[in-house]
């Protein structure tokens, strides 16, 4: 497959995640494909960021203080049932006994081209949001 293909440029991201350090990196490898990236602390942080229509796609990790990922997801999906939602998670065994309403999973650690696929599927060109 060619990797221009799983590459989408320019999409307004809300990234929510716990850990400064990730958040910094993840920006990062966001901006190298010119996305504009609004950043949270928590889950509350980024539903007071929330607006529908406002984010192309949002970027949350699943253990957070305050507000965890999948509260964040339901609370988001409530007012905007289609939005892409990508959570980033070192605790996938929990998340697949939870009900979970995002849109795709990216188990940490990953690589920048599983970023690039799971954004690419979830907000490409001629990309149908998932109906909920």
């Amino acid at each position: 497959m060619n990797m221009e293909q799983d590459r989408v440029f320019g999409k307004r991201i809300l990234l929510a995640d716990d850990q400064q350090g990730v958040r910094e990196a993840i920006r990062f490898l966001l901006l190298v494909d010119q996305h504009t990236v609004t950043e949270a602390r928590n889950g509350k942080e980024a539903l007071d960021l929330f607006a529908p229509g406002r984010f192309d796609l949002v970027v949350t990790d699943y253990a957070m203080p305050v507000m965890s990922g999948n509260e964040l997801a339901f609370k988001i999906k409530q007012v905007a049932p289609s939005q892409p939602i990508l959570m980033i998670t070192a605790y996938s065994e929990e998340l697949g006994k939870a009900d979970n309403p995002v849109d795709a999973v990216l188990n940490k650690p990953f690589s920048f081209a599983e970023l690039r696929r799971a954004i690419a599927r979830l907000v490409g060109a001629g990309c149908v949001a998932k109906a909920s």
